[in-house]
């Protein structure tokens, strides 16, 4: 591929340079190319160099406007405010039309956190530009800063209108959108700017995330495609287009576009667990395996995968290997309440009915109060003789569900079984209340309660 001529300059200009600061002989560059020169050295993160070659530049053009505005530039990078302010004065009083000096006056204002003067002062420099793109592109992240976003949607969509080649700016118009929860606005304005450049491969894959996030799936694959069709190493877009694949039950095209973002790049664990999903989703148990040994394999802390092999082996009822995995998800991340609710119904599976209480009661601990997880709990503490802990969990259960039949059957049947009858009687009074004809648990959870001549007169009462 030929540079051209600006490239070969370009080029050229940093290799005189670089080679006069190996020999230290002093050459002559005009203040432009110095300017270039120490730019390129800014964006490389090389600040040394930078200042050397402003040092310089500044001997060899002392009156330089650019020049002067480059040392500005770097002041602020400093941190040095006052200077970068003082400077910039003097030349306002030489060039008050110069928009650079007023956009980095806004760039001060912005180190200060008076984003609304910024904006002010990039109005003023929106004035005397040129490059409208650029300064519209700045106002909308002083926007952004202050959290206005509508202002910030309004200036991102004019530096688009003055450049459409402007990604970051598009990304951030998107956002934009998505944080005013405007999403079937942004997919029109997508859908117009696509019109106008229709080969924006990044709009393609923005529109396709915007449709996802609306559930529009077959729109979402198809604008999907055209990113990938524009740039077929579009890794991304392969990757939502598997996700879409997902949703409409579709696993063979997802396994497709899965294995697509591993042929361009390195396998991730994550497209490795998705595929072994897809896989056993397509009751190919064998390949399901495979992908999710390769996702443990790749990332041997990713509990996930664990979890994904666990509940593997739950639903072929291996429990024994089930119970070695969910103990390593366990070894990852030992607060998970779901994986402590697998550690326990697994252990519960096998019969394993104290392991199986302490599971439940760690699933409790962090967080999970979901009713059936209280209930599973309390059931297998009965079972184990335990009814007054059964009793005080059914009571802290009560306090999530002040109304629920099935907690107030099991306090009766577990204080009649103690022998506190009042509050028996008490609590199978708010149960048959609450529903009636679930009486039954008593029979099946409690038969010694339930055979008593007093609780059956006492059902047989309400009924009445």
């Amino acid at each position: 591929m030929q540079l051209s001529n600006e490239e070969e300059d370009y080029n050229l200009s940093l290799s005189k340079f670089e080679s006069m600061l190996k020999t230290n002989k002093v050459l002559f560059f005009d203040s432009e190319e110095f300017e270039e020169i120490i730019l390129h050295y800014l964006d490389m993160g090389k600040a040394a160099l930078a200042k050397k070659a402003l040092k310089l530049a500044l001997e060899q053009h002392p009156k330089s406007t650019g020049l002067k505005l480059v040392q500005v530039e770097m002041l602020v990078y400093d941190d040095k405010l006052e200077l970068a302010e003082k400077l910039l004065n003097e030349l306002y009083a030489i060039e008050p039309t110069n928009e650079e000096i007023y956009i980095q006056k806004a760039n001060i204002c912005s180190k200060r956190d008076q984003h609304e003067k910024a904006v002010e002062m990039l109005k003023i420099a929106l004035q005397y530009t040129d490059d409208y793109a650029d300064v519209y592109n700045l106002i909308g992240m002083e926007y952004l800063f202050m959290d206005n976003l509508e202002m910030a949607k309004e200036s991102f969509i004019k530096c688009l209108e003055e450049d459409l080649e402007d990604q970051s700016a598009l990304y951030n118009v998107v956002y934009c959108f998505e944080f005013l929860d405007q999403n079937q606005e942004a997919i029109t304005y997508l859908n117009k700017y696509i019109d106008q450049n229709p080969y924006s491969e990044i709009a393609w894959h923005q529109l396709g995330r915007l449709h996802y996030g609306v559930k529009e799936y077959e729109n979402a694959i198809r604008a999907f495609d055209y990113a990938t069709l524009i740039d077929d190493e579009f890794l991304g877009a392969f990757m939502e287009k598997a996700k879409a694949y997902e949703r409409l039950k579709k696993y063979a095209e997802a396994i497709e576009s899965y294995s697509r973002t591993i042929e361009l790049d390195d396998a991730t664990s994550y497209a490795l667990l998705r595929m072994g999903k897809c896989y056993e989703k397509l009751g190919n148990k064998v390949l399901a395996l495979k992908y999710f040994n390769k996702t443990v394999h790749e990332d041997p802390l990713l509990d996930k995968g664990w979890i994904a092999i666990t509940d593997f082996y739950v639903r072929q009822k291996n429990y024994q290997k089930a119970l070695f995995f969910v103990n390593k998800a366990l070894a990852i991340d030992n607060q998970n309440r779901l994986y402590w609710k697998r550690f326990a119904t697994i252990n519960k599976q096998m019969n394993f009915f104290e392991e199986a209480e302490f599971g439940y009661r760690k699933a409790v601990e962090f967080g999970d109060y979901g009713l059936d997880t209280w209930l599973f709990w309390v059931d297998i503490l009965q079972f184990l003789g335990e009814f007054e802990s059964a009793i005080q969990t059914l009571l802290q259960a009560s306090e999530y569900f002040p109304e629920e039949n099935e907690v107030e059957y099991r306090l009766a049947g577990l204080y009649f079984m103690i022998g506190q009858n009042t509050k028996a009687k008490f609590h199978l009074s708010n149960a048959l209340r609450l529903n009636f004809d679930n009486y039954i648990l008593l029979e099946d959870l409690f038969p010694v309660v339930w055979k008593k001549k007093m609780v059956q007169n006492y059902i047989a009462k309400h009924k009445k």
